[in-house]
């Protein structure tokens, strides 16, 4: 039986209610959310407490996530804070306000618990092993230090996009005095610990709506085609060049931004400050922008405690969108993966990419039958718009339309056209690699077309022009493997110079 959870991340910035399905086969994907701008750290007051308004505006967001958490009937509504409400004078009282008023009781997370949540939900959807990472928001911003997949240090800094916007006001952009005091500030604040100054030139992890803007900027000002700013790379000056655009805009020009949401004008500034500041302290190679962060580490944590860190981010994904899709033959699939990379490996032997190259084939040959669970007679269309807009974490973009590209493969002529407008990303070489483990995926498919997996065993032979495939079956009739086999053996020769002969 599926469950449903809801996660409210009552940010500085921001309040966020996300519904996740917990499906009968293990599977989870988002189902619902919603967002308000409420922008709780700006109501700080010198005293330090939340004010009266403030409090006001957050119970009224949480009575609204309530009216549509009760609609998906939840089995759980976790509600969650961050710096806001972490560092608010008048914690307690706030606390007691939301529970008298919503019957919710706020789990407040301490900083270190928030930069856990977060390293979670990045790892879980990276392929990255060691690395900074920094999660900007409104009222803190939490640097992680990982190794080989492991938290080695982390702290919670006071310096938020917010917060900072509150001190100096961006309105009319930033000046040259405003944005060397606030450059000394977070010098200073790094400054006290040294274990940031010890690893250098390690990629910056950036994760928080922060991050997300300045990607999707960054990639409307190219005309960046894949619809995704989960595990897009930026170099150093490409931020800095964008940061440096953006800090002498006046708020009124700065909204009408390709990629910039108006509710987000006003704060990217000293965002980018802080990214790009910490950027340059650390002396970091790259940054990299992630999708995924705190309320994906808490989902994980409480919703899978028995194993909340992955091991593999792209084979967890991977089983994730099976599971989603329950209509796929998955021992049809699985034998023709397995088809796939024994050919693979005959074909490719003394090849050294062929251990990259057998991580897409595999990926493509599990999902190549996925589209057939909307429609068949034009699944390979329906396979390449599902692989390419879900989330496959552990592939970069490119790696993410190659996968797409091999398991809906046809020809590659219609393989060209399908990656028309990915030409940025897809080059001619690569359309050839598409063809080349597309032929091998089309192979492995016709050995097993009676989706039988009647094949036990297969042993392969490179002579001259031809790849001699000798089968042990369970039974005697491979007629129409061998049928399938002889169309496509000409096609097949054409990109790898052998012709395929069962035998």
């Amino acid at each position: 039986m599926s469950q449903r959870y809801g996660i409210i991340d009552i940010g500085s910035n921001s309040i966020r209610l996300v519904i996740y399905e917990k499906t009968e086969n293990g599977a989870h994907r988002v189902v619902d959310g919603s967002k308000r701008s409420a922008r709780l750290s700006s109501q700080i007051n010198e005293q330090g407490e939340l004010s009266q308004e403030g409090i006001n505006v957050l119970i009224e967001t949480l009575k609204i996530f309530q009216l549509l958490a009760k609609q998906h009937q939840l089995d759980a509504l976790v509600p969650i804070a961050t710096a806001a409400i972490r560092n608010a004078a008048n914690q307690a009282d706030i606390v007691i306000q939301v529970e008298k008023k919503t019957a919710l009781k706020i789990r407040i997370l301490s900083g270190r618990e928030e930069a856990e949540y977060g390293f979670l939900g990045m790892i879980n959807s990276l392929p990255v092993q060691s690395g900074f990472l920094l999660d900007i928001g409104g009222g803190s911003s939490e640097l992680t230090l990982f190794l080989d997949r492991k938290i080695i240090h982390s702290f919670s800094f006071s310096f938020g996009c917010v917060s900072y916007n509150k001190r100096f006001d961006s309105k009319t952009g930033l000046s040259d005095e405003q944005l060397t005091e606030l450059k000394q500030e977070i010098q200073r604040e790094l400054s006290e610990h040294d274990w940031i100054s010890h690893y250098k030139h390690l990629p910056l992890i950036a994760v928080g709506g922060t991050a997300r803007a300045v990607g999707k900027i960054h990639q409307a000002s190219i005309d960046y085609p894949f619809a995704q700013t989960h595990n897009y790379p930026i170099l150093e000056y490409s931020a800095s060049e964008l940061f440096d655009q953006l800090r002498l805009m006046p708020q009124d020009k700065r909204k009408k931004t390709a990629g910039l949401s108006k509710d987000r004008a006003d704060v990217i500034i000293p965002g980018l400050a802080i990214l790009t500041e910490v950027f340059h302290y650390i002396q970091a190679t790259h940054y990299v922008i992630c999708g995924a962060g705190l309320r994906d580490g808490v989902f994980h944590k409480l919703f899978f405690p028995e194993q909340p860190l992955q091991k593999n981010p792209l084979e967890y994904s991977v089983e994730n969108l099976i599971a989603l899709h329950t209509a796929l033959p998955r021992a049809h699939t699985d034998h023709v993966s397995k088809l796939a990379d024994q050919l693979l490996s005959c074909l490719m032997k003394d090849d050294a990419s062929k251990e990259m190259y057998a991580v897409y084939l595999n990926t493509a040959a599990r999902l190549y039958r996925i589209g057939a669970t909307i429609e068949y007679y034009q699944f390979a269309k329906h396979t390449f718009y599902l692989i390419v807009h879900s989330h496959l974490n552990g592939l970069s973009h490119k790696e993410i339309l190659l996968v797409a590209a091999i398991a809906s493969f046809r020809s590659k002529s219609k393989a060209r056209a399908e990656l028309k407008g990915y030409s940025q990303l897809i080059s001619s070489d690569e359309l050839e690699i598409i063809s080349r483990l597309g032929y091998v995926l089309q192979l492995a498919a016709a050995l097993d077309r009676s989706e039988t997996q009647s094949i036990q065993s297969m042993e392969l032979k490179l002579e001259q022009d031809k790849l001699h495939i000798a089968v042990t079956a369970a039974h005697n009739d491979l007629e129409l493997e061998a049928h399938n086999v002889e169309e496509l053996a000409s096609d097949f020769k054409k990109h790898w110079g052998v012709k395929p002969v069962l035998v």
